[in-house]
């Protein structure tokens, strides 16, 4: 029987030397794009399995699948995250239902099951995890992954345990998820704290000490006002779009205008979401336009949530390229373009992962 490793090798392999989609309508574009654009993902979850919880074994396919895809898409970079609150979720037909609450040290446990995994799964595959942005580039071999983690549950109120996230490799923590946890009020539940709690305003600061990127995605209006009004740094929303009609998939975890430009006051960026709420890939294209309209051209990215999203319009990265063409045809220059892609998220994270306190 082949070994998790080998297998993955295998895979790869094969599936490289047999195209996923083929690109020979978007050739000409795609070769110019990988020279010319920083393509960067803020949210992404390759080889997610919600039956094992995160980079499972039965997750190999998939995850070779996604992994071979970045390279066609040539993705430079995104924000790899792991899911706090993995073992307290079920999917559904609409949507993510939460089952319980972890016991004491759960949370924790999981976490670090979850980073020894993916930290062992890439080991072997074209993806570099990094720390910092010396290599973030359109020309990077290797897609460059940071670490993130989706909820903040796995610190269990604990301070201190946000220096041992970033000495193993954390670079971003989203404060919520779906799970109700102990840092503040999220979109989809009842408030519990009216925006941040204690505790999360202190871990806002601390990351701010850090230089480690606050990701409010999932956070209610109140929340990320309170992030907004505590952090020296900007914030990032990795993963939502507008606000449409309120019938739409998931609508509840859309954001107003007010919210973005909170956001944006911050010197930070969200990025557009190409889930179910959108009608098609198309669509989404237009809602990226409508976002730029609100948060400005310097404050817009992508995060795809590939691998646990609900229903995407945009479902593998070999749909990049294209994202860029179409966007362009809708009358965006292509520096505007570069921006959306990846350019942004060179110029954010260089602000927030700017070290702040000495000696890390």
């Amino acid at each position: 029987m082949l070994s998790r490793k080998e297998f993955l090798k295998t895979t790869l392999t094969v599936t490289a030397a047999s195209p996923f989609l083929s690109l020979k309508g978007l050739e000409c574009f795609g070769g110019e794009a990988k020279k010319e654009f920083v393509y960067f993902d803020w949210h992404c979850h390759p080889g997610w399995s919600f039956a094992k919880r995160n980079f499972a074994n039965d997750a190999n396919t998939m995850l070779s699948k996604t992994v071979n895809e970045m390279q066609e898409g040539h993705l430079s970079g995104a924000f790899f995250s792991l899911v706090a609150d993995a073992g307290l979720l079920k999917p559904g037909p609409t949507g993510i239902s939460v089952t319980g609450k972890y016991a004491a040290e759960e949370g924790w446990k999981e976490y670090k099951r979850q980073l020894n995994q993916l930290k062992e799964t890439f080991q072997d595959l074209p993806v570099s995890l990094s720390t910092d942005l010396h290599n973030l580039n359109s020309r990077n071999k290797n897609t460059i992954g940071f670490i993130a983690v989706e909820g903040g549950d796995f610190l269990e109120g604990q301070i201190a345990r946000v220096e041992q996230a970033y000495q193993d490799g954390v670079r971003s923590i989203q404060l919520v998820h779906y799970a109700p946890n102990e840092v503040g009020d999220l979109q989809t539940a009842d408030n519990n704290f009216n925006g941040l709690s204690s505790f999360g305003k202190d871990l806002v600061k601390k990351m701010n000490e850090f230089g480690m990127a606050i990701d409010v995605a999932h956070a209610s209006y109140q929340t990320t006002k309170d992030v907004a009004g505590i952090t020296n740094a900007p914030i990032i929303l990795s993963h939502s779009i507008l606000e449409m009609d309120p019938d739409r998939p998931i609508a509840k975890r859309a954001i107003s205008k007010d919210h973005a430009k909170i956001v944006v006051d911050t010197g930070g960026i969200i990025g557009a979401w190409p889930s179910a709420f959108n009608k098609s890939f198309d669509e989404f294209a237009d809602n990226i336009k409508r976002l730029v309209d609100v948060a400005g051209i310097d404050h817009v990215g992508i995060g795809t949530d590939m691998d646990a999203n609900f229903k995407p319009v945009l479902s593998n990265y070999t749909q990049y390229p294209k994202l860029a063409e179409i966007l362009q045809t809708k009358g965006l220059s292509k520096t505007e373009v570069g921006k959306i892609m990846g350019e942004n998220a060179k110029v954010v994270l260089a602000k927030i992962f700017k070290k702040k306190r000495s000696g890390l």
